[in-house]
C-alpha cells in the first residue's frame, strides 16, 4: 500500500537513562504507565537507554508489533546533554532500521517546557509544608 493510503499510527516511546536500582526503574515504568492512561495515544512504550530492560530496540519492536507507523521518542531528560544529542538518536536510528525503517522523531528536553518551572515550585512548596 502506498504512503497516501497508509493509516498513520503514532507510538510514543518514553526513554530514561536506566538504573541499577530496581526501585528507580519501577518508578519510571509507573510514570510511563500513568502517561499511557492519561494520553490519547494508543501505543505508549517505556525504554531505558542502558543498564535495564526494556531497551530502546525493545520499545521500537513493541510499538511496531502493535501497529505503529511512526514513533515519537521522548527522552525523560532535563537538558540537551550527550545522551539526548547523540546516544539516544543513535540508538533510535538503529532500532528504526531494525524494525522496517519506521519514521521517528525526538522531542525536545523537559527543561524547555515552561511547565517545568511550575513543577519545581510545586516540589519546593511541598518540601516547605
Amino acid at each position: 500500500m502506498g504512503l497516501l493510503g497508509r493509516h498513520r499510527v503514532i507510538a510514543v516511546v518514553i526513554v530514561d537513562h536506566g538504573s541499577r536500582l530496581a526501585e528507580a526503574n519501577d518508578a519510571f515504568l509507573e510514570l510511563v504507565r500513568r502517561y499511557a492512561e492519561s494520553s490519547h495515544y494508543e501505543i505508549v512504550e517505556a525504554a531505558h537507554m542502558e543498564i535495564a530492560s526494556p531497551s530502546i530496540d525493545d520499545a521500537f519492536a513493541g510499538a511496531v508489533a502493535r501497529g505503529a507507523t511512526e514513533v515519537v521518542v521522548h527522552p525523560c531528560f532535563l537538558l540537551p546533554g550527550r545522551h539526548w544529542k547523540h546516544d539516544i538518536p543513535e540508538l533510535c536510528a538503529a532500532a528504526a532500521r531494525a524494525h522496517g525503517d519506521v519514521p521517528w522523531r525526538l522531542t525536545r528536553p523537559l527543561g524547555d517546557s515552561a511547565r517545568l518551572l511550575e513543577a519545581i515550585a510545586e516540589c519546593i512548596d511541598a518540601a516547605l509544608r
